[in-house]
C-alpha cells in the first residue's frame, strides 16, 4: 500500500494490509503501511459542532463497540476515577511578513526560547540565512540566528516579548486539513475551555469536547480533574515516512506532570478508580513521566514513541479524536485499544460517517487487557 490517501468520491473503507495483530504479535517490524486507510474527504470535520460536546463518541470497550454521544461520558466515567487535562494554549503562532528584497515570508513558531528568541519553520521562496533579517507584519524586524535541522533560530529585534509579539500581530495556526483561515470562531473554539499554559502550535483536541457544565458533573459524581501539560508540536500532523515503523525519528515535546497529579492517580488506584487520559498528549506525558516504572512529578523532554507491544504504566481509559492515517497518534491508540479491535472501530466510524480529525467526534477507549 502506498501513502495515506484522502478520497474525494466514493465512500471509503479502512484498508489496512493483511499484516495484523497477530503478525505483530510475532514479528519484530511493523510497517507504516498497516497505519494507512481510505478516508472521503467529507468526513473531516471544517467546524466544530454548534455547541462544545454536541459530539458523537464511539465507544470501544472490552465487550466490543457502542455508537453513543459525548454527553454520555459522565455515565461511562465511575466514581473515584481521575480525570487527566492537558492545560497548554495554543499559541497565535503564524506570522507574515517580507524579506528585505520585498519577498514574502511566512513564520511558524515552534517553540519560544526566550524572551526574543524562537525556534520556528520559515516559507519562503529561499531559505533565509544565518545573519539575514525580514520583517513581520511591517513592525518587527527579526534576525536569523541559525539553523537546527528543519527549524530556524530566530531572534524578533523589539522591545516586545515574544508572547506579547504573537498576541499583537499573529494568527492562529489550523491543522493543514482545514481549509479556511482561522477566524472569530476559530479563536474560541480552537482552545479548550481549561487551556493556561502557552507553548502549544496545536490543540490537544479531545479537550476541545468539554465545557465547564460537563466538568462540573462530573466532579459532582466524584471523579478526580488532574492536570498535566504536554506543548504541542507541529510534528504531530506529520506522517510516519518510513516505511518500517522502528526507523521513524519521533519529534520533541515539552511536558510538566504536577506532583498534585501524581497524588491524585495514586489515590484513584487506592480506591479502585481508573486514570482517564483526555488525549493522546496526556498519556504521552503520563507515560513519559513514568518511563522509570513508576510515575513521577517533574519536567522534561519526551520523544515517547508508542506502538503496538508498548506496555502501558499508567493511563487505563483514553478519550481521543479520530487521528490521521500513518500518524504516531494512530499506532498509539492501535497500541493502547488492540490492533484488530481499533481497526475495526475505524471501519465502523467511516461507515457510520462519524467526523474526524481535530473539529470531529470522539473515541472512548478502554486499555486491552
Amino acid at each position: 500500500m502506498g501513502r495515506a490517501r484522502i478520497i474525494h468520491e466514493t465512500p471509503g473503507f479502512i484498508n489496512y494490509n493483511a499484516r495484523l495483530y497477530f503478525y505483530h504479535l510475532f514479528l519484530p517490524d511493523m510497517r507504516t503501511e498497516d497505519f494507512d486507510f481510505e478516508l472521503p474527504e467529507r468526513l473531516i470535520a471544517q467546524h466544530p459542532p454548534k455547541q462544545r460536546g454536541a459530539s458523537r463518541l464511539l465507544h470501544v470497550a472490552q465487550t466490543g463497540l457502542a455508537d453513543r454521544a459525548f454527553s454520555d461520558l459522565a455515565h461511562l466515567l465511575r466514581e473515584h476515577d481521575v480525570l487527566v487535562l492537558n492545560d497548554t494554549r495554543v499559541l497565535k503562532a503564524r506570522l507574515f511578513g517580507k524579506k528585505v528584497t520585498g519577498g514574502q515570508i511566512e513564520v511558524m513558531v515552534e517553540r519560544v526560547l526566550g524572551e526574543h528568541e524562537v525556534l520556528a519553520k520559515v516559507r519562503a521562496s529561499k531559505s533565509p540565512k544565518p545573519g539575514s533579517n525580514f520583517e513581520l507584519a511591517d513592525a518587527v524586524m527579526v534576525e536569523v540566528l541559525g539553523r537546527e535541522d528543519e527549524f530556524f533560530h530566530l531572534r524578533f529585534a523589539c522591545e516586545y516579548s515574544v508572547d506579547a509579539v504573537l498576541e499583537r500581530y499573529g494568527k492562529l495556526p489550523l491543522p493543514p486539513y482545514i481549509t479556511h483561515v482561522a477566524g472569530e470562531e476559530d479563536e474560541e473554539r480552537y482552545q479548550t475551555v481549561f487551556a493556561r499554559e502557552h507553548g502549544a502550535v496545536a490543540a490537544p483536541t479531545a479537550g476541545l469536547h468539554f465545557d465547564q457544565a460537563m466538568l462540573d458533573t462530573l466532579c459532582a459524581k466524584g471523579v478526580n480533574i488532574a492536570y498535566v501539560t504536554l506543548h504541542v508540536g507541529a510534528g504531530t500532523f506529520q506522517p510516519v515516512r518510513a516505511e518500517n515503523v522502528e526507523e521513524h525519528v519521533m519529534h520533541s515535546e515539552r511536558y510538566t506532570v504536577p506532583q498534585a497529579t501524581v497524588d491524585a492517580i495514586k489515590q484513584a488506584k487506592a480506591k479502585g478508580g481508573r486514570v482517564v487520559s483526555v488525549g493522546t498528549t496526556s498519556l504521552r506525558a503520563l507515560e513519559s513521566a513514568a518511563a522509570a516504572g513508576e510515575l513521577q512529578a517533574g519536567s522534561g523532554e519526551t520523544r515517547i514513541f508508542i506502538t503496538p507491544g508498548y506496555r502501558f504504566k499508567v493511563v487505563d481509559v483514553l478519550l481521543t479524536n479520530f487521528h490521521l492515517p500513518r500518524s504516531t497518534l494512530l499506532m498509539l491508540v492501535c497500541a493502547f485499544g488492540g490492533m484488530e479491535k481499533l481497526i475495526a472501530a475505524y471501519k465502523h466510524a467511516v461507515q457510520n460517517e462519524y467526523r474526524f480529525f481535530s473539529y470531529g467526534d470522539a473515541m472512548l477507549i478502554e486499555r486491552e487487557l
